[in-house]
């Protein structure tokens, strides 16, 4: 399990910053729903609240925000 919750390379994440900075939702759920196939729902619940939503400016956390509670908010774990 700690080997899942490693760093995780930029390749891997930057998509996710250019997904949201281009406000591209779809985009967004697809590089979610890879991240979550490749290293499992843990590891995307880590990367995403300690390194990747304190890094985002306030206004693509409130992008991403209406996003998620305009479609309902569904569990990651549903989409795995």
């Amino acid at each position: 399990m700690a080997e899942s919750l490693t760093v995780k390379p930029i390749s891997v994440v930057a998509p996710i910053f250019t997904a949201i900075g281009n406000r591209n939702w779809e985009e967004f759920k697809r590089l979610e729903k890879d991240f979550v196939d490749q290293y499992g729902v843990e590891a995307w619940e880590y990367e995403f609240n300690f390194r990747i939503k304190p890094a985002l400016d306030k206004d693509s956390d409130r992008w991403l925000l209406i996003q998620w509670c305009s479609g309902g908010i569904v569990s990651i774990k549903h989409i795995a």
